[in-house]
């Protein structure tokens, strides 16, 4: 996957890891907040890796 798509998917991922977990405290339902929380770090990585891939393809780039 392009370094943007991961970004994007990234970002995708934690705006709907922000909902469930949102929906999870109003409904005070644990696992829900659970899953949120999970999928949002998921989304984090995912945009993590993106911007490495910026990194090092700018790094190459370089050379």
């Amino acid at each position: 996957m392009s370094s943007t798509g991961d970004k994007i998917k990234g970002l995708a991922n934690e705006a709907a890891g922000n909902v469930k977990q949102a929906v999870g405290r109003a409904t005070g339902n644990e696992r829900l907040k659970a899953d949120g929380a999970a999928q949002e770090l998921k989304g984090e990585a995912q945009q993590a890796l993106g911007k490495t891939k910026d990194a090092v393809k700018k790094g190459i780039d370089r050379i």
